[in-house]
C-alpha cells in the first residue's frame, strides 16, 4: 500500500520527485567524488572519475520513474500528445476518417439499438429465461378453430394452473388488448387508454414488485365483476397523473364501472409484448366491465388467451412439453361442452402444443422489422468496412510519406514495437473521436428511424426504448476498437517494417511506390465490390417499392378519407335498433355534405384486421384449412369504395335484421371454392363449420378481388355481411371526398356530432396513407438502403481520389520525364485514368460475383422482382462509374497539366 502511495504521489508531483532525485544524485557524486580525493586523486580526475562510474544521467533518471512512477502511462501520453499533432497537421486526412468514422459508427449503433430493443434485448423482469408460452404467441384474437394449440380459454387456464406440476407459476392475458375510452377521476373529457386484461398471478409470474401499494394477486381475479381493480404502468403516473403521491386515491371509470388504482408498476415494464405499452392492468374477471364486454371469462371455448409459465427448476423443457400436452388432451376432452365428434376428435389426436422461450418476450413488430433490420445491420457493417478500407489506404499513404520520419527514428534506437504502438495509437485516438461523433449521430438517427418505423410524421410512436444504455454503448466501444485495429494494424505493421536505408537515402522511387500500393489497390477493389454489392441491392430495393406502390388493390385509394370512431362509448349493444340508426342517420348526412360523393361503414378497412373464420359450402367437402376473412359493412360500402360488382346485387334497405340472412363474396372465392360453371348467385352457404339455420345465408352478389390485409397477399378469400344481420359496431366510416381534406374532414366530424355528441372520434386519416403505412418496413429498406449504398460509393470514391492523387505525387518525376520525351497530354492522363479503370471494372467484376452468390438473402425482401435481374445490374453499374470515374479523373488531369520543368525539379 505504501509503495501503491509513493507512486501516486509521484504521478501527481513530478516536479517535486524530480528536483528530489537530483538533489540525491547531487549529493551521492559529490560523497563518491570525496572518497576519491581521499585515496590521493587529483580533484579533476576525481571528478571525472566519479562521473565515469556514475553512469549516464538520464538513463538513471528514466530507471527511476521506471521503479517508482508510471513510465507507461507517460509513454501513452507522449503518444497521445504526437498523435494529436500528427492528425492537425493533416486537417483534411483527418476531417475525411472523422466523417467516415461518424457516418459508419453511428449508423451500426443507430440500427444495433433498434435490433436491440425489437429483439436481443431480455424482458425487465425476474430470471426472464425460465419463461415459456404455450404455442408461438403469434396469433392474436379469438378463434373458433377447435383444438388450439397458441390461443386458450380462460376455463383451460384455470385447470392448467392448478394441475400442471412443471411451471412454478402460470398466467394468462388477452390476446388483443387495444384501447378503450376511459375517464381519469371525474375529468370531463375521456381519453384514450390502453387496458390489459390479465390473471391475478401474471405479475407473480413475472417476478415483479410494485413501486407504489400492491400489484394483481390471484384474489382479484376468482369472481366475476367482483373486483373493480386497476394496476397502473409508471409512465402513466408520471404523465397522466403526474407522479401523484395519492395515487392510490386515484380511479379510472371505463363505461359504468369504475377502478380503483391499487398500484403502480416499476419503471420500464410492459408486460410480454414488445412495442406495447399498456397504461393499466385489470384483472380477467372484470373483461365484462370494459367499453367491449368481453363474454368469455366463464365460456370454455372462447379461445382467446395466451398462457405462459415459468419453470420449475430442474424441469427441462422436453419435460414440460410433454406434460403440457398430456394437460392439453385431458382438459380440453373433459369439459361438458367439448362436442367430441369425430371431426373434432382427429383434431385433437394431431393437435401438438409447443412450448416457446420468451426470455425476450413477443412482439409482431419483431416478425415485422426483424429480417429488415438484420440487413440493414449487414448494411452498415459493410459501409463500415468501407469506410476502414478508406482510412486504411489513406494511412498507408501517408505512413509511405513518413517513411523518413520512422527511418530517422528506427536509426536513433526507436523499437519496431514502439512504432507500432505510436501508429495504433493515433489510429485509436481516430476511432474514439470518430466514435463519440457517431454516438452523438446515432442519438440524432434514432428519433428519426423511431418515426419512420412507427409509419411517419402523423403516426403515433411505437413504444420501445432506443435511449443510449449501457449494451449500447459497449456495443459502440467494440465496434470503435474494432474499427482503430482493423485500420489501423496493417499500415502500422508496414509502416515499422520499412529498410532503414534505403529510406533515408530516397523513399520516393517508382519502385517503392509500384510494391508499397499493392495493398492499396487491393483495399480499392475491396472497396468498389462492396459498393456495387450496396448499389445492386438498394436499386433492387427501390424498384421493388415502386412495384407495391402500382399494385392493383382492387379499389382506387385517392379521395377516400377514413373516420376512425368508437361507438363503445355509447353504452349501446351493437344489435341495439338506436346504434344501427344512429350510423344509417350518420351514412346518409355525410354522403349529402358538399364535396363528398360517397360515404359507408365497414369493421375493417384495409390494414386493419380481419374476423376469420372457415365456410362450409354444401355440395363441396368441407375444409377448415379455407381461411374466408369476413367483413360487416353498410349499404354505402360498395359504392365509397368503387368496388366494381361483378353479379348480383348489393346491400340495400330490404336487408333488415329480421330479413333472410344474405352475404357478398369475392370473386376469387366463386371461382376457387365453388364447383365450376355453377352460378353462386341465390345458392345458401353456412359461416363457420356447422350447418345450422343461424350459420345460414344467402349469396346475393359477387364483387371483385381487393387487398385486405397488405400489399404484398396474393389472392384473399372474403365475404360482405351486412351491419343490420350481423350487428357489429362499425369502428370506421369511408368517405370519398374531393377538395381540401381539412375542410372536409371538418365538416365530416360536425356532422357526425350533431347526430350525437357522445360519439368519440379517435382519429381521420386517408386510405393512401394507411396504404403508405402498410408497407413502412420496405419504405425503410429500400431508403436506407440507398443512403448507405451512396455513402458506400462516397467513400469509395474518395479511396480512389486519394490513392489516385497519391500516385501522381509520387510519379511527378515520371511524368515530368514522359512529357519532356514528348509524351501527349491525354497519354498521360489516360496512364493514369487506366490504372483506376481496371481496378474499379476489376472491382464491379467481384462485386457481381458476390451479388449472385448472396441473391437469396434478398428474396423475401423483393416483390415482382428477382435479385438477379438485368436492369438492376445495369443501373448500379452506370451509378458506380458515374461517381468513381470522375474521382480518378481529376487527379488524372491534374497530371495531364504538370509543367516537365516543374516536374523534373520535383523533390
Amino acid at each position: 500500500m505504501r509503495q501503491l502511495l509513493r507512486r501516486l504521489s509521484m504521478l501527481f508531483h513530478r516536479s517535486r520527485f524530480n528536483a528530489d532525485l537530483e538533489e540525491e544524485m547531487r549529493l551521492h557524486l559529490e560523497l563518491r567524488e570525496q572518497q576519491q580525493v581521499a585515496t590521493g586523486l587529483a580533484p579533476e580526475q576525481a571528478h571525472r572519475e566519479t562521473r565515469r562510474r556514475f553512469g549516464n544521467n538520464t538513463v538513471l533518471r528514466e530507471r527511476s520513474f521506471a521503479a517508482w512512477g508510471w513510465s507507461w502511462l507517460e509513454s501513452f501520453a507522449q503518444d497521445t500528445l504526437y498523435g494529436l499533432r500528427s492528425m492537425l497537421r493533416s486537417p483534411g486526412l483527418t476531417c475525411v476518417a472523422l466523417l467516415s468514422l461518424a457516418l459508419g459508427i453511428g449508423a451500426n449503433t443507430a440500427i444495433f439499438s433498434f435490433l436491440d430493443a425489437i429483439v436481443l434485448r431480455s424482458l425487465p423482469v425476474k430470471a426472464p429465461g425460465q419463461l415459456f408460452i404455450l404455442g408461438d404467441g403469434d396469433e392474436n384474437g379469438v378463434t373458433d378453430r377447435y383444438g388450439s394449440t397458441t390461443l386458450y380459454s380462460y376455463s383451460f387456464f384455470s385447470q392448467l394452473r392448478s394441475k400442471n406440476a412443471v411451471f412454478s407459476e402460470v398466467a394468462t392475458v388477452l390476446s388483443f388488448n387495444g384501447e378503450a375510452h376511459g375517464t381519469i377521476d371525474r375529468r370531463d373529457q375521456m381519453e384514450i387508454l390502453s387496458p390489459d386484461l390479465v390473471s391475478g398471478t401474471f405479475f407473480s409470474t413475472l417476478g415483479v414488485e410494485p413501486v407504489v401499494g400492491r400489484l394483481l394477486t390471484a384474489a382479484d381475479d376468482t369472481n366475476e365483476g367482483a373486483h373493480p381493480v386497476a394496476v397502473i404502468s409508471y409512465a402513466f403516473w408520471q404523465t397522466a397523473l403526474a407522479g401523484a403521491p395519492d395515487v392510490l386515491n386515484h380511479t379510472v371509470k371505463f363505461a359504468d364501472t369504475t377502478f380503483t388504482i391499487i398500484g403502480v408498476a416499476p419503471p420500464g415494464f410492459f408486460g410480454i409484448t414488445v412495442g406495447h405499452a399498456p397504461d393499466l392492468w385489470i384483472p380477467m374477471a372484470m373483461m365484462n366491465s370494459l367499453p367491449a364486454h368481453y363474454k368469455g371469462y366463464k365460456d370454455n371455448f372462447y379461445q382467446s388467451n395466451l398462457i405462459f409459465g415459468r419453470l420449475k427448476p430442474g424441469v427441462t423443457h422436453a419435460q414440460a412439453e410433454a406434460e403440457i400436452n398430456v394437460l392439453y388432451q385431458q382438459i380440453t376432452r373433459g369439459f361438458p361442452d367439448a362436442r367430441l365428434n369425430n371431426y373434432n376428435l382427429s383434431h385433437l389426436q394431431t393437435a401438438h402444443v409447443a412450448i416457446t422461450p420468451i426470455a425476450t418476450g413477443i412482439s409482431g413488430l419483431r416478425h415485422q422489422f426483424s429480417d429488415p433490420l438484420k440487413l440493414l445491420m449487414g448494411v452498415t457493417a459493410l459501409v463500415l468496412l468501407i469506410a476502414c478500407a478508406n482510412i486504411a489506404n489513406l494511412l498507408l499513404a501517408r505512413s509511405t510519406a513518413r517513411a523518413r520520419e520512422f527511418a530517422v527514428r528506427q536509426a536513433l534506437g526507436a523499437q519496431r514495437l514502439r512504432l507500432v504502438r505510436q501508429l495504433l495509437t493515433e489510429s485509436v485516438i481516430l476511432a474514439l473521436a470518430g466514435g463519440l461523433l457517431g454516438i452523438a449521430f446515432a442519438v440524432v438517427a434514432d428519433r428519426m428511424l423511431l418515426r419512420m418505423i412507427s409509419g411517419g410524421p402523423d403516426a403515433d410512436l411505437i413504444p420501445i426504448d432506443v435511449s443510449l444504455n449501457l449494451p449500447l454503448l459497449g456495443f459502440s466501444l467494440a465496434v470503435t476498437v474494432g474499427t482503430a485495429v482493423l485500420f489501423g494494424i496493417v499500415p502500422a505493421l508496414r509502416a515499422s517494417q520499412g529498410e532503414v536505408t534505403g529510406a533515408l537515402k530516397d523513399g520516393r522511387s517508382s519502385a517503392n511506390v509500384a510494391t508499397r500500393n499493392v495493398l492499396g489497390k487491393v483495399l480499392i477493389i475491396a472497396q468498389v465490390s462492396i459498393s456495387f454489392v450496396l448499389a445492386v441491392a438498394s436499386v433492387l430495393f427501390l424498384r421493388s417499392l415502386v412495384n407495391l406502390t402500382h399494385v392493383d388493390t382492387g379499389f382506387p385509394r385517392d379521395g377516400v378519407m377514413l373516420v376512425n370512431m368508437d361507438s363503445s362509448v355509447l353504452g349501446l349493444k351493437g344489435e341495439d335498433p338506436r346504434m344501427i340508426s344512429m350510423f344509417s342517420q350518420i351514412e346518409d348526412r355525410v354522403a349529402a355534405i358538399p364535396g363528398v360523393h360517397g360515404a359507408g361503414f365497414a369493421s375493417f378497412t384495409f390494414h386493419q384486421g380481419s374476423w376469420n373464420t372457415s365456410l362450409n359450402i354444401p355440395g363441396t367437402a368441407y375444409n377448415d384449412a379455407v381461411n374466408i376473412k369476413h367483413n360487416v359493412i353498410s349499404n354505402g360500402y360498395f359504392n365509397t369504395m368503387q368496388i366494381p360488382l361483378l353479379a348480383g346485387r348489393t346491400f340495400g334497405p330490404q336487408d333488415t335484421a329480421t330479413s333472410h340472412k344474405v352475404i357478398i363474396l369475392s370473386e376469387s372465392m366463386v371461382r376457387d371454392l365453388f364447383p365450376a360453371g355453377v352460378n353462386p348467385i341465390g345458392r345458401h352457404i353456412y359461416i363457420g363449420k356447422d350447418p345450422e339455420p343461424r350459420n345460414d345465408v344467402e349469396v346475393v352478389g359477387v364483387v371483385k378481388d381487393v387487398k385486405f390485409g397488405n400489399l404484398q397477399e396474393h389472392r384473399q378469400y372474403i365475404d360482405y355481411v351486412p351491419n343490420p344481420q350481423h350487428p357489429w359496431g362499425y369502428g370506421t366510416l369511408a368517405v370519398r371526398y374531393t377538395g381540401d381534406f381539412n375542410a372536409v374532414s371538418k365538416d365530416v366530424q360536425n356532422t357526425i356530432h350533431s347526430i350525437n355528441r357522445t360519439l368519440t372520434i379517435n382519429r381521420v386519416t386517408t386510405l393512401d396513407r394507411v396504404i403508405e403505412r402498410s408497407i413502412t418496413n420496405q419504405t425503410l429498406v429500400a431508403q436506407l438502403s440507398t443512403f448507405f449504398a451512396l455513402l458506400a460509393v462516397f467513400l469509395s470514391a474518395i479511396g480512389i481520389y486519394g490513392l489516385m492523387s497519391y500516385l501522381v505525387s509520387r510519379r511527378t518525376n515520371e511524368i515530368g520525364i514522359r512529357m519532356a520525351l514528348g509524351a501527349a497530354r491525354s497519354s498521360v492522363g489516360w496512364m493514369i485514368m487506366r490504372e483506376i479503370v481496371l481496378l474499379v471494372v476489376s472491382g464491379i467484376a467481384l462485386g457481381g460475383a458476390l451479388t449472385l452468390a448472396t441473391n437469396q438473402l434478398l428474396q423475401s425482401l423483393l416483390y415482382g422482382l428477382k435479385p438477379t435481374e438485368p436492369l438492376s445490374l445495369v443501373l448500379a453499374i452506370v451509378a458506380l462509374l458515374a461517381i468513381a470515374l470522375p474521382a480518378a479523373w481529376l487527379p488524372a488531369r491534374r497530371a495531364s497539366r504538370v509543367s516537365p520543368m516543374e516536374a523534373l525539379r520535383y523533390e
